[in-house]
């Protein structure tokens, strides 16, 4: 679909290049706790809902808290929860891009928020104070919410487990939805890229009524967004990037290479062999010689059919309502339904000799050499009139299933119902307020793939075939024993692996019957609920000189269950599919907590305000045990201009189901050998070098002149290539929780010198021990080779063939090591500008400066490793916007700036335009050097204008990545299948957006 690729959409163009040159801009303005551009009186950090129990009239916080109000999310030219919150400068990669795909399972699709660069599993997310129900990998959907049924969304950046339980170790995100809406209201929000792809389309409707006893909102969406595709992204186009076009084609194509006897494509000796094209596949002479090596024609660009972003489609609705019992006591609830569709697409599977049938007597499967389709044989007519092939040998080949791409669909359905019962009463002069509440959440999801191939059909269709002139088809089997030619289960139709891509002749991969039979569906299922009940009470105990000591207490149960079924073809492994095993378990755990709010000092000199707050979460699981978790924060106001605020907190994530249960599962990982003499560490460091010869760590030493073997049994012609063994991944049962400790500590600055002038200067820092992490083949190899840790090299986790080098096993999993260890500071500044004839002004800005990101991948690595300013880490976000408006009209100009990133060189080892830092060495990798590439920092310019028009509407037009910013290459590839980070604007993208209130 190209939406607006018509004059409308041409119209929109060019008033905005137009508004550029006016200097109006962008619509992703930062955000602080109020903003003062909206509500001149109120001062910053007045919002105390997320991060405390306790209801105070006094709302300025401790706690370093962002608000977005719905004026401000409707000024942006994003149209998803994620979106917006992704553009936060705290916010660090994203989970899982939409670039991402590869990737398999629940997950994919969703929007995800991964606040200080930690993973988006430690940053808890909330629905009206609640939790938002996850996935069994832990993850919490942002896209469930219709955008049209927020009223704000705050961001607390500290750890608050001590509120919350589970997970809210860097921050957490509390999306709260409209009450009391009375009146209607429609939107509508379209737009595309400059390519004229990747069209999105939002529709929403709101309708609300509220009287003196009670209310009632109703929010529906649909949202679509197109899929965009690798070709047509100058950066994607081909598997190593514009600056080597050539290279990275894999030698398993849509050509097909096949190991011949002597006499086939001019070898006396045989050997690989691709047929000529138009050429006969039954005569030696019209085959010429191929290989990895070969001309880039015998050569495969799996990109040419890969999408660079996945389409998804969505439809919500959201009902929320309550009614006021006795004056004293009311009764809410609220009601989700949200479906999300997600499309993908890869390359065809690339079919090789190891595809081989789990428990067949011949270990690897080829075109037979009783085929009716084998060239290496020749036809003989039977006394029947049947026509077999005497004569022939069995034929290995490589063939990608071009004409048939993998194609997975997944629909997840979410229903989420939950009912509070609350009121207040008195005791004595003090008000207290209470709760009682449940909610249920599911996630269902159903996945549907296409596109590999039954091994066990297979093995039929390339097995011994026949020509029957009953029939008239070539059928599977021997004229004594045949095999029902037909697509239905239990029938065969033979295949002709030869025929190349294009050919629609009988037998070839382009025949519908052969794809019926070769390629079926293959359906997966699973399913989350989690179930929870809660009761909170709090209220003013007694009064102190500066105020009440006030506070909270509660208890909440929640039940978590979660299974991942996949089909049963891939169970068994007979499937070139990746294997995997079913997940599926559960867990209860039970909580208490206790905050307490002490006014200690007030209206003093030097002490217009002193406070403190102290918290404290007990928490048992029937899986690992109990933990308890405190928090302590500190307010205090010197004077009425500035607030200064601490904070001190203790957090804890425990392991998810699918940490706990998971199956095993296989994976062809993307991954780049240290030992790989020219791609890998040991190109240019001794230590490593040494390391990979000698047999560190009981590993067998690999052989001189090392290289890595990709898809097709041939060596890597680049970085991060996928590995052509099937590796695996599983769970731990054994997993313990790991524990944080969280500093934060603050200014707040309002001067009364300086109207509508608010500024706020953050330091954080979060030490995270006893990692939960998922190992990856890349982490134990660099550790072992490249950091020397000998823990990391045990066969339990790898193992080196003896004769070759190469990794012929892996097992990944969840496991507790190590630390990481993250400090930075968030900079604030927000100014509205007096009002002047020509208009009125307010600029904001706001950066994040990340000081150190460290890990430790083990306990016994010998340094730690840091990642700062490492692919996919950022020193420096910072967005700076100007908006103005003058009556009806209103623009906005912003810039979100990505500071410069750092990666292994992957080409120009010794220097040169791709490897600008060669004689860079790293403190955890030892003596000898680690080249180095730096990439320079990115800025995206967005421009936005509106009209409010005199109807009761509101007309906004925009241009996100104004200026098409050229991405640059990244060949680590950061959160994508890609070379370029995964977070960053993939091309200039226009909207326009119009909403009517009734």
């Amino acid at each position: 679909m190209k939406l607006m690729s018509n004059e409308l959409f041409k119209a929109v163009r060019y008033a905005l290049y137009a508004g550029a040159t006016a200097a109006i801009g962008m619509s992703a303005a930062p955000v602080f706790a109020q903003d003062a551009g909206d509500q001149d009186s109120q001062k910053l950090e007045t919002i105390t809902v997320t991060g405390s129990r306790i209801r105070k009239a006094d709302v300025e916080t401790a706690q370093p808290i962002i608000v977005l109000d719905r004026a401000t999310i409707e000024k942006q030219g994003f149209n998803s929860v994620a979106d917006i919150l992704q553009n936060m400068t705290e916010a660090g990669s994203p989970p899982i891009s939409r670039s991402s795909v590869l990737a398999s399972g629940e997950a994919v699709g969703g929007y995800y928020i991964n606040l200080r660069n930690l993973g988006n599993n430690r940053t808890l997310v909330l629905l009206n104070g609640k939790r938002l129900g996850s996935d069994t990998g832990g993850n919490q959907d942002l896209g469930q919410i219709p955008m049209a049924a927020i009223d704000r969304i705050e961001v607390l950046k500290d750890g608050a487990s001590a509120i919350y339980g589970s997970d809210a170790i860097a921050g957490v995100v509390n999306i709260i939805t409209r009450k009391n809406y009375d009146g209607a209201q429609v939107d509508a929000y379209v737009g595309q890229y400059d390519q004229d792809d990747g069209a999105m389309q939002t529709y929403s409707m709101t309708l609300g009524t509220h009287s003196d006893r009670g209310s009632i909102t109703f929010a529906a969406e649909y949202s679509k967004s197109d899929p965009v595709w690798a070709k047509d992204r100058d950066w994607s186009k081909y598997p190593q990037g514009p600056n080597h076009p050539t290279t990275g084609w894999t030698a398993v194509t849509q050509w097909g290479r096949f190991f011949m006897p002597a006499g086939f494509c001019g070898n006396a000796a045989g050997g690989a062999c691709s047929l000529n094209p138009g050429g006969d596949p039954f005569n030696p002479a019209d085959y010429h010689k191929s290989g990895a090596g070969g001309p880039i024609a015998d050569r495969s660009n799996a990109n040419e059919e890969m999408m660079v972003q996945t389409g998804v489609e969505r439809h919500s609705l959201f009902v929320t309502g309550d009614y006021n019992i006795t004056d004293h006591i009311k009764f809410s609830t609220d009601l989700l339904y949200n479906k999300r569709s997600t499309t993908s697409q890869v390359a065809g599977y690339p079919f090789q000799p190891a595809n081989q049938i789990p428990g067949a007597a011949t270990p690897y499967i080829g075109l037979s050499g009783d085929s009716y389709y084998n060239p290496t044989g020749h036809h003989v007519t039977n006394p029947d009139g049947t026509i077999t092939t005497t004569g022939g040998s069995l034929v290995y080949f490589y063939r990608r299933g071009w004409e048939m791409p993998r194609v997975e669909h997944d629909d997840l359905q979410t229903y989420r119902a939950g009912g509070t019962l609350s009121g207040d009463f008195q005791l004595g002069d003090h008000n207290w307020n209470w709760d009682v509440g449940a909610y249920v959440n599911t996630n269902d999801l159903a996945q549907i793939k296409r596109g590999d191939f039954n091994k066990y059909r297979t093995a039929q269709a390339i097995g011994p075939s026949f020509f029957d002139p009953v029939t008239g088809h070539v059928t599977c089997g021997t004229p004594d024993h045949p095999i029902a030619w037909g697509t239905a289960p239990g029938n065969c139709v033979p295949w002709n692996p030869i025929y190349p891509a294009g050919s629609t002749a009988t037998g070839s991969l382009g025949d519908p019957n052969v794809q019926t039979v070769l390629f079926p569906e293959y359906h997966s299922t699973g399913r989350t609920k989690e179930v929870d009940y809660s009761a909170n009470i709090s209220g003013s105990v007694f009064a102190l000189p500066a105020g009440d000591l006030a506070i909270a207490a509660g208890y909440e149960h929640r039940n978590e269950s979660g299974s991942f079924v996949p089909d049963s073809l891939a169970i068994s492994n007979l499937a070139t599919s990746l294997p995997a095993g079913p997940t599926g378990g559960k867990y209860k755990v039970d909580e208490y907590y206790v905050e307490v709010d002490v006014p200690v000092l007030k209206d003093l000199p030097l002490a217009r305000e002193l406070s403190f707050n102290v918290a404290g979460r007990y928490s048992k699981y029937d899986t690992f045990g109990d933990t308890t978790n405190g928090k302590f924060s500190l307010t205090w106001k010197p004077i009425d201009d500035l607030l200064v605020r601490a904070n001190y907190a203790q957090g804890f994530r425990a392991p998810t189901i699918g940490d706990l249960y998971g199956g095993i599962s296989g994976t062809f990982p993307f991954y780049t050998d240290p030992c790989d003499t020219s791609f890998g560490a040991a190109a240019t460091n001794s230590a490593v070098a040494a390391r990979c010869a000698s047999g560190f760590g009981g590993q067998p030493g690999v052989p001189a002149n090392f290289r890595q073997i990709c898809q097709g049994g041939t060596p890597c012609t680049g970085p991060g290539q996928q590995s052509g063994v099937n590796l695996y991944s599983g769970s731990n049962p054994l997993l313990q929780p790991e524990t944080s400790t969280s500093k934060t500590a603050g200014l707040v600055y309002s001067p009364s010198w300086i109207s509508g002038l608010d500024m706020s200067l953050d330091w954080y820092r979060i030490h995270i021990k006893n990692a939960i992490s998922g190992d990856t083949l890349t982490g134990q190899l660099d550790d072992c080779y490249i950091r020397g840790i000998a823990s990391r090299c045990t066969a339990v986790l790898f193992k080196r063939s003896a004769s070759t080098g190469t990794v012929v096993y892996d097992l990944t999993g969840g496991i507790n090591q190590g630390w990481i260890d993250t400090e930075g500071y968030d900079l604030g500044v927000n100014y509205r500008l007096p009002e002047f004839s020509f208009g009125r002004f307010a600029i904001h800005w706001n950066t994040t400066y990340v000081a150190h990101q460290n890990a430790k991948a083990t306990d016994d690595a010998p340094v730690e490793s840091p990642n700062t300013s490492f692919a996919g880490n950022f020193r420096i976000r910072s967005n700076a916007s100007v908006d103005w408006s003058l009556g009806d009209f209103g623009a906005t100009w912003g810039v979100r700036y990505y500071s410069s990133q750092k990666e292994k060189c992957s080409y120009d080892k010794a220097g040169g335009p791709e490897c600008n830092m060669p004689n860079y060495t790293a403190p955890d990798v030892g003596p000898g050097l680690y080249p180095l590439n730096r990439v320079g920092g990115l800025a995206f310019h967005d421009l936005s204008a509106r009209w409010s028009a005199p109807w009761n509407a509101t007309v906004s037009v925009g241009v996100n990545n104004a200026f098409d910013k050229r991405l640059p290459i990244m060949y680590s590839a950061p959160n994508s299948q890609f070379l370029t980070y995964g977070g960053w604007d993939i091309g200039r993208f226009y909207y326009l957006r119009y909403s009517q209130k009734f």
